[in-house]
C-alpha cells in the first residue's frame, strides 16, 4: 500500500457524514468531499511534511495527472500489465497536497517546483485560500515570491489568480508591498467570479491595516465596477473597521450600470 492509499484510509476513516453535507454546501460543483474537519487535515499534513513529503508530493502529483488523463481510452497491448485503479484525489487530498507544501521544510527553488504542480490542481476557493495561509516562507524571501506571485496573476487562469491574490493578502499586506498591490489590483481583469472575490477580499485587507491610503485608492482605482463594490462591501463587514468609516466608505460605491 502506498503512502498515498493510508493517507485516504486514513481520511475515509475520519470523514464525518454530517460535516461532508455542510462542506457541500459551502463548496457547491467541487466533487469528493469526505468530510474531514481542516483542524484534522493540519495533524495529518504535519505528520507528512515532517517525515514523508517527498514522497506524498511526487504520489499526489502523478494521482492528480492520472485523473487528469483518465479519460483518454488507451489500448491495451501484450506486454502491457494491468495498471492498478486510481481513484480520483479527493477534496482533502488536495488539501493535504497544498498544506504539506505549506509545512514542509524545503529550499525556495524546491517550493517553486511543487506550487508548480500544485497551483494548477486547485479548483475550489476551500483548497485555494487554506493553504495559501500556511506559506509563511514566503515573508522570509518576500521579492522572490512577490515575482513569483505576478506569474499566476497574469496566468488568465481563475484560481491560478485567486492563488496570486489571496497570498499576497496572507504574506504581503505591508507598507513595503501596498503601492504595489494597489497597482496590479488595477491592471488584473479577469470575469471568473472567484478571481474577482479574491481581488476584493485583498483590497479590504488593504483597508483593516491601511485605511487612509485603502480609501484614497478606492477613490480613483481602476477595478471594474463589480470588483470595486464588492471591496467595499467585504471592508464593511469588517468588525476591524470603525462605524465612521463604513458610512465614509459607502459613499464611494458605483452605481450599477442600467441595462
Amino acid at each position: 500500500m502506498t503512502l498515498r492509499q493510508q493517507v485516504r484510509k486514513e481520511l475515509e476513516q475520519a470523514a464525518q457524514a454530517d460535516y461532508q453535507a455542510f462542506q457541500a454546501k459551502l463548496l457547491p460543483g467541487v466533487e469528493g468531499i469526505l468530510g474531514v474537519r481542516l483542524p484534522k487535515l493540519r495533524e495529518i499534513a504535519k505528520r507528512i511534511a515532517k517525515n514523508d513529503a517527498g514522497i506524498f508530493l511526487e504520489q499526489m502529483q502523478a494521482a492528480c495527472q492520472k485523473t487528469e488523463l483518465s479519460h483518454i481510452n488507451v489500448l491495451p497491448n501484450e506486454d502491457s500489465r494491468q495498471p492498478e485503479p486510481i481513484q480520483g484525489a479527493s477534496y482533502e487530498e488536495k488539501m493535504l497536497y497544498g498544506l504539506v507544501i505549506g509545512y514542509a521544510d524545503m529550499e525556495a527553488a524546491q517550493y517553486r517546483r511543487w506550487l508548480d504542480a500544485f497551483v494548477p490542481v486547485i479548483d475550489n476557493w476551500g483548497v485555494c485560500d487554506s493553504c495559501c495561509m500556511t506559506y509563511q516562507w514566503m515573508k522570509k524571501q518576500p521579492e522572490y515570491w512577490w515575482g513569483y506571485l505576478q506569474e499566476w496573476l497574469f496566468s488568465d487562469t481563475e484560481f491560478g489568480i485567486r492563488f496570486a491574490f489571496v497570498a499576497m493578502l496572507g504574506h504581503f499586506v505591508d507598507e513595503v508591498y501596498l503601492q504595489r498591490i494597489f497597482a496590479v489590483c488595477g491592471q488584473v481583469r479577469h470575469q471568473g467570479y472567484y478571481a474577482r472575490m479574491a481581488q476584493a477580499w485583498l483590497v479590504s485587507m488593504c483597508f483593516v491595516k491601511f485605511p487612509e491610503e485603502t480609501y484614497v485608492y478606492l477613490q480613483q482605482d481602476q477595478m471594474d465596477d463589480f470588483t470595486h463594490n464588492k471591496a467595499i462591501q467585504k471592508t464593511c463587514e469588517s468588525y476591524r473597521v470603525s462605524n465612521e468609516w463604513k458610512v465614509k466608505i459607502r459613499g464611494i460605491k458605483r452605481a450599477r450600470p442600467r441595462r
